[in-house]
């Protein structure tokens, strides 16, 4: 409410799906039903106030990482979760063929980590057919889980993020709040279609 007092609330779990050590996936599918049965629950339980519900905000892991397919709107993989390891071999060949862990920090303010999404979106694309296959036709949508579930709530109208969740991806310019097209070509990223960067407190549909 006004004073900040939650009302009413409903959470769920999610499966934790590890295909091998070191590894860590969610089904976005899953991500989307679960959010939804959250809202219809705390809406049930808030009873006659519901009427005074002003908007719906989205809180999420923000370097978790989905590509999914613009003609189907389906998930091309499981989603790669921030804590995932599988990136490493990547991470070492960048840090050597770029000299430095920070080569990169002082556009994008990150080091090459596998925290990060665009490594996780270049394991993809490097091991995936779907994926592979879905750049190539122009139908790849890269996000993290706030432009999935912005996708889903608008039934496909909004491609978006905000800016604190671009700004984990290792592809924004710091300085100018924007994709860099030369960071998206260093990971090799070009065929991807991204969100709109946008600010973390606007309407982003209705």
């Amino acid at each position: 409410d006004e004073q900040l007092w939650v009302l009413a609330s409903h959470q769920m779990e999610h499966r934790q799906i590890a295909p091998q050590a070191g590894w860590l996936e969610h089904d976005p599918t899953e991500w989307t039903a679960n959010a939804k049965t959250c809202m219809e629950e705390a809406v049930k339980a808030l009873g006659d106030r519901k009427a005074e519900i002003k908007a719906i905000g989205i809180t999420n892991q923000r370097e978790t990482t989905i590509l999914w397919d613009r003609a189907t709107g389906q998930p091309l993989h499981n989603a790669i979760v921030w804590s995932d390891v599988r990136t490493t071999g990547i991470v070492d060949l960048l840090e050597a063929e770029l000299g430095s862990k920070d080569a990169l920090r002082s556009r994008c303010g990150l080091p090459l980590s596998t925290y990060f999404a665009a490594l996780k979106a270049r394991w993809l694309l490097d091991h995936e057919p779907a994926v592979q296959e879905a750049v190539a036709q122009g139908r790849c949508m890269f996000g993290t889980v706030d432009s999935w579930l912005l996708y889903c709530l608008s039934g496909g109208a909004v491609h978006a993020t905000d800016i604190t969740n671009a700004s984990r991806t290792m592809l924004m310019d710091l300085h100018t709040g924007q994709w860099d097209p030369e960071l998206v070509a260093t990971f090799g990223l070009e065929g991807l279609i991204l969100p709109e960067i946008r600010s973390n407190s606007e309407v982003y549909c209705r």
